[in-house]
């Protein structure tokens, strides 16, 4: 049986810190009335996986969050709320909350919804004004569209104040790539700067395994040595940070593998048929981050240098 996501162990006594950032982020996306698809949207976009390793769906996130355990606490027969002591990765109000809001139950909540592609995903895309990450969240309308979202308790610095249709920007996007990717100084330096990306995304798996061997050396020191548990939970933390902070940028840089080298006779069509994990590949390689501003009026669809700014790579001899 796999254990719960969130804890170490079977028992729920211990927090594994990095998937319990996930599950603070979904419980408040959840308290705010986004949807199962659109948090797990965002939770696998920013890297979050699976205790197995996968990408989250609907129905598997829903069960995490309906497990009393996040809470620190246990079922009874009577279907009542026991507090066991253990930790607690969430508030006991917000897992209540968070139940209200699944009348019918988990599949009835959790209608199958078509998962829609989005290109831009991780930290690529940013918002202008706070510089935090943009997040794919349909509009009212149901059109896809990229957002920065507010500020919470859990996830500070968000402003709230920008968002864009998903189809002006990525149009407005693929454009200037495919420009770009049209020039021969370019196109000449592309396998190059492939093998350069995901040499970076080698050398981050490198650092993440050594964080994790650490870490592992640090639980043995702290049963048989006798390290304080304040001294062990902090330096746990610290390299459990480290290991999903460059975990999550490895897997975002080995896009970069998806790109095809060599000619592409008819740069447009291709971009216009090529799968959704090639063009997020050459995303990646051509670019270092997307920042989005508020358009100059309410509802405008205009998307230009103003409101979108491009910041390039730079490879080889360039970037030295």
């Amino acid at each position: 049986m796999p254990r719960l996501y969130g804890f170490e162990d079977m028992a729920y006594r211990r927090v594994r810190e990095a998937e319990a950032e996930g599950i603070r982020a979904a419980a408040s996306r959840r308290l705010l009335t986004q949807t199962w698809a659109a948090i797990v949207e965002w939770m696998n976009d920013t890297g979050y996986r699976t205790t197995r390793g996968g990408l989250w769906k609907p129905d598997v996130l829903a069960n995490v969050l309906d497990h009393p355990a996040i809470a620190g606490c246990v079922e009874g027969e009577d279907g009542s709320l026991v507090e066991t002591g253990g930790p607690a990765i969430i508030p006991k109000a917000d897992f209540l909350a968070i139940r209200a809001m699944r009348t019918g139950g988990i599949a009835s909540g959790n209608r199958r919804t078509v998962q829609r592609e989005y290109l831009i995903s991780g930290q690529l895309g940013i918002c202008g004004l706070s510089g935090h990450p943009l997040s794919s969240s349909p509009s009212n309308s149901g059109s896809r569209g990229y957002r920065c979202d507010p500020s919470t308790a859990q996830h500070p610095g968000g402003c709230g104040k920008v968002r864009i249709n998903a189809d002006l920007l990525e149009t407005y996007v693929g454009e200037h790539v495919v420009a770009e990717l049209a020039k021969p100084q370019v196109s000449a330096l592309l396998a190059q700067a492939r093998e350069e990306i995901l040499g970076e995304a080698a050398v981050l798996r490198k650092e993440a395994a050594a964080a994790r061997r650490r870490q592992k050396a640090l639980g043995q020191d702290y049963a048989k040595h006798g390290l304080s548990r304040r001294a062990f939970k902090a330096a746990d933390g610290e390299l459990a940070r480290k290991i999903h902070k460059n975990e999550v940028q490895a897997r975002f840089l080995e896009q970069a593998k998806h790109v095809p080298v060599g000619a592409i006779p008819d740069l447009a069509k291709w971009w216009t048929h090529a799968p959704l994990k090639a063009k997020q590949g050459v995303l990646v390689l051509m670019l270092k981050q997307i920042a989005v501003y508020p358009a100059a009026s309410r509802g405008s669809r205009t998307v230009d240098s103003d409101r979108v700014a491009l910041t390039w790579r730079v490879w080889g001899h360039e970037a030295a």
